[in-house]
């Protein structure tokens, strides 16, 4: 099973409850997870997509990144030099660098709230349930992996996945 983010398109209203929330439950002075206004008649609300082939962790030279059973991808600071490859190499930009430790930070789907049986904090501050928590199965086609406005996805594959805006149909994945 992979984990990753599903996001209505159609319904995501651009408040910045999830960055919000992310700011809160992470404590840093800033979200890893950041609302953009695209041009094209909705909001992207994105976070470190998890990819299935990351790009953070192949170019980081002192292998910070790694790799959970579940696919969610991981960043040991006590590894991290500060070299900010990573936040070159993500075409997302989900590495922040932390002016505070001098090291990269990435959202890590709040993992300790998954293992507790919780949502992420921006999952569940969503007041219009746009952004969910996504158990991806192999086989099962659930949204699209692109829209205009995200940078190529076929070298990365991220798990996020997304309901296009102005699709006649409305998909709840509320569990």
């Amino acid at each position: 099973m992979q984990r990753g983010f599903f996001l209505d398109l159609n319904r995501c209203i651009g408040c910045g409850a999830c960055e919000s929330a992310c700011r809160a439950w992470k404590g840093y002075a800033f979200p890893l997870r950041l609302v953009q206004n695209t041009s094209y008649d909705y909001y992207l609300s994105l976070g470190c997509n998890h990819c299935e082939n990351p790009e953070c962790f192949r170019v980081c030279p002192e292998r910070a990144y790694y790799k959970r059973r579940d696919g969610i991808v991981l960043h040991n600071s006590g590894r991290c030099t500060g070299c900010n490859r990573c936040l070159r190499a993500c075409p997302f930009a989900a590495p922040r660098y932390n002016l505070a430790t001098g090291k990269a930070v990435k959202c890590d789907l709040c993992i300790d709230r998954i293992d507790n049986g919780l949502p992420p904090a921006c999952v569940e501050a969503c007041p219009v349930k746009a952004l969910q928590l996504l158990n991806l199965e192999p086989g099962k086609k659930i949204g699209v992996r692109w829209v205009p406005g995200l940078p190529d996805v076929n070298i990365t594959r991220p798990t996020l996945r997304l309901l296009p805006s102005a699709a006649g149909e409305r998909l709840w994945l509320v569990e």
